[in-house]
């Protein structure tokens, strides 16, 4: 690396940290099958696996915790089946909780998908109305998506406008837990929870849940 990229990078990286910049990540997995029955009838599982987010908790390892809940703030045990739900992300340690709005989902013959914005509460009481009980700003977003392409399914997690929420109303009195996660705890399982998730996404048997 030449001296004045080190130099934008290390620029770069200060700008995350005053919550002024932000990244644009990709994680992705896939299973090519025996032909495009077998893809077919493996697609139909992984479209199901992608929209029953209570059952990510159960992945094998280091591991968040995700709990699906509706506008008025309770937990439902369904699968996700239109925009407006609320996620629950429980990171592992003793960090805050952090909560996702669903702002998009959508079905297609080959593909699935939904995309999650960082927000706050269900119904927030109203000193917290304003305060984004995430890590990352409301600008950030994380699409997560199934894809079968003739005989390969592929599984996403893509990750756009990533910029730490330690500025303002918005970060409340989390604005030091946030930098700190999102640098610190985050950055070091972000790749291993999003690797782990979109293999099980496809079927790589490593990343199955133990059977209960």
């Amino acid at each position: 690396m030449g001296l004045k990229n080190f130099i934008n990078k290390v620029k770069q990286e200060a700008e995350v940290l005053t919550g002024d910049a932000s990244k644009d990540k990709q994680y992705t997995n896939q299973n090519t099958y025996p032909d495009e029955a077998a893809a077919r009838e493996a697609f139909e599982i992984s479209r199901n696996k992608l929209f029953d987010v209570n059952r990510w908790s159960d992945l094998p390892g280091i591991n968040s915790t995700f709990e699906l809940f509706d506008e008025a703030g309770n937990k439902v045990n369904k699968l996700l089946d239109k925009g407006g739900y609320y996620i629950r992300i429980e990171l592992p340690g003793p960090t805050p909780e952090n909560w996702v709005h669903v702002t998009n989902y959508k079905q297609e013959e080959n593909s699935a998908e939904f995309t999650v914005h960082p927000s706050t509460k269900p119904q927030p009481a109203p000193d917290e109305e304003n305060e984004i009980k995430h890590f990352f700003a409301k600008e950030a977003s994380s699409t997560f998506k199934v894809e079968l392409n003739g005989t390969t399914i592929t599984g996403y997690e893509i990750g756009r406008n990533e910029a730490i929420n330690n500025q303002g109303e918005e970060a409340g009195d989390r604005a030091l837990a946030n930098t700190l996660i999102a640098e610190g705890g985050w950055a070091g399982i972000q790749k291993l929870q999003w690797d782990k998730l979109t293999a099980y996404l496809v079927h790589k048997e490593e990343a199955e849940p133990n059977q209960k």
